[in-house]
């Protein structure tokens, strides 16, 4: 059973689903995280008229923002608009989008007697909108493109509710995780179920291929990594697999981006994630060296490179999709495309994707 048989249309270009499966494909796939976003006028002039969360949370409006980078460029992917932290909403936690600031949590979770304000029943109900929005865009689609959902990993999420917001250093966070172990890893086993519930959402609305963005990862040693974030990762995969098989849905492709994790590359590989992405700070031959040939890569162009001339923007996306080669490859940036980018960068950036090989 796929999506609980929605009739969608049938996909015409599946390149990213072949790719992220290790089957040959016609052209290197490419999209952009972020692509719905500031850069683009049409995004911003909805933007004017709306809140950011209730963008998120009406299906014709999240539509509307995912369409809008597909319509100015040859993207072989969408991505729902939506936002890693309708999670910590769910849970009853306030999230405010703050003009200039970004995401505001004004009652951040202070110590582990905070975990008893999480209410985890009916959380899936409160993301249902996700949920519409991804079978409405199936069929906005008309079968052009694969659509990836997407979630915040465990981790992240957890940062984020702790520190109030983003933050450059999360000493609160790792506070946590130094002065209530037992607390912090409840906290990650809250967030992994949410994690797996919201993604089997996502894919019985029809969501093709998922995306875990452990986006906080730069924040953990090497051995924190791998004691706080990627146990949870890998548990999010083998229950997703798990739950797949049992509920009769077909397996979609998932993704594990963890930026600034490119340390434990071999671990993440192990995982049994079929994707995983990388950020710039990488060279893609030697994320291949780590990785083996039996997982797909995905990135890894500095979004600051978007800003140099055209003609040196193709030369470096040409360099880099011949480095990674068109076999088990997904192009796209090494993080998400940044709000002043020049519109015209992301034209080039898909067609030197495109011509490269």
């Amino acid at each position: 059973m796929v999506a609980e048989n929605k009739d969608f249309p049938p996909l015409k270009n599946d390149n990213v689903l072949r790719a992220a499966r290790g089957e040959p494909v016609d052209r290197v796939p490419v999209w952009v995280m972020r692509q719905a976003g500031r850069y683009l006028p049409e995004f911003q002039a909805v933007r004017a008229k709306h809140d950011f969360f209730e963008v998120c949370r009406t299906p014709e409006l999240a539509c509307e923002v995912t369409m809008q980078p597909l319509r100015r460029f040859d993207l072989d992917a969408s991505i729902i608009f939506s936002d890693i932290l309708v999670i910590p909403q769910a849970l009853g936690i306030t999230v405010e989008m703050k003009p200039g600031v970004g995401p505001v949590l004004p009652e951040p979770l202070v110590g582990p007697a905070d975990l008893e304000r999480l209410n985890q029943t009916g959380t899936m109900d409160r993301l249902k909108y996700v949920g519409d929005a991804i079978t409405m865009m199936r069929h906005m689609l008309e079968g052009r493109i694969p659509l990836y959902g997407f979630t915040g990993a465990p981790w992240t999420l957890m940062g984020y509710m702790i520190e109030g917001g983003g933050s450059k250093t999360m000493s609160k966070a790792k506070g946590w995780l130094a002065d209530h172990p037992e607390a912090s890893h409840k906290l990650l086993n809250i967030l992994t179920d949410q994690v797996i519930e919201y993604l089997l959402l996502q894919v019985r609305a029809g969501a093709q291929i998922l995306q875990v963005f452990e986006s906080s990862a730069e924040h953990l040693s090497k051995e924190q990594y791998l004691t706080v974030a990627l146990p949870y990762l890998k548990r999010i995969r083998d229950d997703l697999h798990r739950r797949f098989a049992e509920e009769g849905l077909t397996p979609v492709p998932l993704t594990l981006f963890s930026k600034g994790a490119m340390h434990s590359l071999p671990e993440q590989a192990a995982t049994g994630y079929d994707v995983i992405g990388l950020d710039w700070t990488i060279d893609p031959e030697e994320a291949r060296r780590l990785v083996g040939p039996n997982v797909t890569l995905q990135g890894n162009l500095d979004p600051q490179d978007m800003y140099k001339p055209k003609e040196e923007l193709r030369e470096l996306v040409l360099t880099m999709v011949r480095k990674f080669g068109k076999h088990r490859y997904i192009a796209n940036l090494g993080h998400g495309i940044t709000p002043q980018t020049p519109i015209e960068s992301m034209e080039v950036l898909v067609q030197a994707v495109h011509d490269a090989l």
